[in-house]
């Protein structure tokens, strides 16, 4: 007798929650699929262990908890009185479980570098579709939660908005294992003060607090963690490595890689290509971070001198440096650069393009214009944080931040 039939209902001892608890049979046989197995092959924060060497977990672990936090959740709501079924209940374990199902190598680093015109929630959205298909139809519930199709909306917001599982999840797992303080936050307290109101996924006034330090807490792990500079410069030198990569599999057509790599290398898969053609989907499904250091190692000894260039500096963590201002570069500084590193690699100006880089990142705590965090005060009105804050000035923390970029080899001076 295959062994997977006796007990489906295990327990996962987690370094961040402790033991977490697999619901049901249909959850157990969706983590075991192999789409969802392949997330264990894909780290949570890209290249961010260059900087952070304890940071290798992955969108697995990420979505183990983001699935945990939506059963406390599920249980804090209906202890006040919020109608949740259990089908619902299952439903929403199930689309937060597949909610970064979607993610390609190096999760967002890579986001549009093989697939364009897609993001990581498209592709999520057609392996749901898929999974709803291979099981008969009982991922159809989270399948509309997921995009926000079902009747009860606030459901929805758990799964997606500035307050739901997968933020909750993911800022206390990269505070974890990046080792940085500040990015701790309160995931208990803040569940345990959500309610509901008109449909709406809302804050008890009591709990405005906790929201005030979750918002700090995420701006300061992006420009401490998600946007630290050397971060940064590492996965400008992946993003243009892959370019680079699918130039030369585009001309050459034999460049060295998995299959399931060389596909995408060799032909301009897009949007249209994956809406009319399934096997995208399952070729996409075979990739993950070992795909790409395996073809990085390989292009290491390429003679293409711009792509075995960067693969070595890569590789050997030989960082570009990245300057970070708060105003664009002036044009005769980043001309003086590109010169000094034409001029001392030999590089002709295509070629300069994947050494030189330009760019500019903008970052915002909390974004008012898109879905509120709304507190319900003591009187019964909701009202945004931004307003309902006595202690920050949450309006300054939600203002974008925007900062020019420009990268090139550290051996380089202007």
């Amino acid at each position: 007798m295959n062994f997977r039939t006796i007990n489906k209902i295990k327990t996962i001892n987690d370094p961040v929650y402790g033991f977490i608890t697999i619901p049901s049979e249909l959850v157990y046989d969706i983590m075991d699929h192999p789409w969802f197995q392949r997330l264990r092959r894909i780290k949570q924060l890209g290249l961010t262990n260059y900087v952070y060497p304890s940071a290798h977990h992955t969108r697995f672990q990420h979505a183990l908890g983001a699935m945990h936090l939506m059963r406390q959740a599920v249980g804090v709501l209906r202890s006040k009185g919020i109608p949740i079924e259990p089908e619902e209940a299952e439903g929403l374990g199930i689309a937060i479980l597949l909610h970064d199902i979607g993610h390609g190598p190096f999760s967002h680093t890579l986001e549009q570098s093989i697939v364009k015109g897609l993001s990581h929630e498209d592709i999520s959205d057609m392996f749901i579709e898929g999974l709803n298909g291979q099981f008969d139809g009982k991922l159809e519930l989270a399948r509309k939660i997921f995009r926000d199709k079902y009747e009860k909306k606030f459901l929805h917001k758990l799964v997606s908005s500035q307050l739901d599982m997968d933020r909750l999840d993911y800022l206390s797992r990269d505070s974890f294992f990046t080792g940085v303080a500040e990015g701790t936050i309160n995931t208990d307290r803040i569940i345990n003060m959500l309610t509901v109101c008109d449909d709406e996924l809302v804050v008890e006034a009591k709990g405005i607090y906790s929201i005030e330090k979750f918002i700090i807490a995420r701006r300061l792990m992006y420009w401490q963690v998600y946007l630290h500079k050397a971060v940064l410069a590492a996965d400008q030198m992946l993003v243009s490595i892959l370019k680079r990569a699918k130039w030369l599999g585009r001309t050459e057509k034999d460049i060295p890689a998995t299959p399931a790599l060389r596909y995408f290398l060799t032909n301009d898969i897009g949007r249209e290509e994956f809406l009319t053609n399934p096997s995208c989907l399952e070729r996409f499904a075979l990739l993950d971070d070992f795909d790409v250091v395996t073809a990085i190692k390989l292009w290491m000894d390429h003679p293409d001198k711009v792509l075995s260039m960067l693969c070595r500096s890569l590789i050997n963590r030989h960082l570009f440096r990245m300057e970070i201002r708060n105003e664009a570069f002036e044009e005769d500084y980043v001309n003086r650069i590109r010169e000094a590193t034409a001029l001392k690699y030999g590089l002709d100006q295509q070629e300069l393009a994947f050494f030189v880089n330009t760019d500019v990142v903008t970052n915002h705590a909390y974004n008012p214009r898109h879905d509120k965090i709304l507190i319900r005060m003591g009187n019964g009105n909701l009202t945004d944080v931004a307003t309902a804050s006595e202690q920050l000035d949450i309006a300054v923390l939600s203002t974008t931040v925007s900062k020019h970029l420009l990268s090139y080899p550290k051996d380089i001076k202007a």
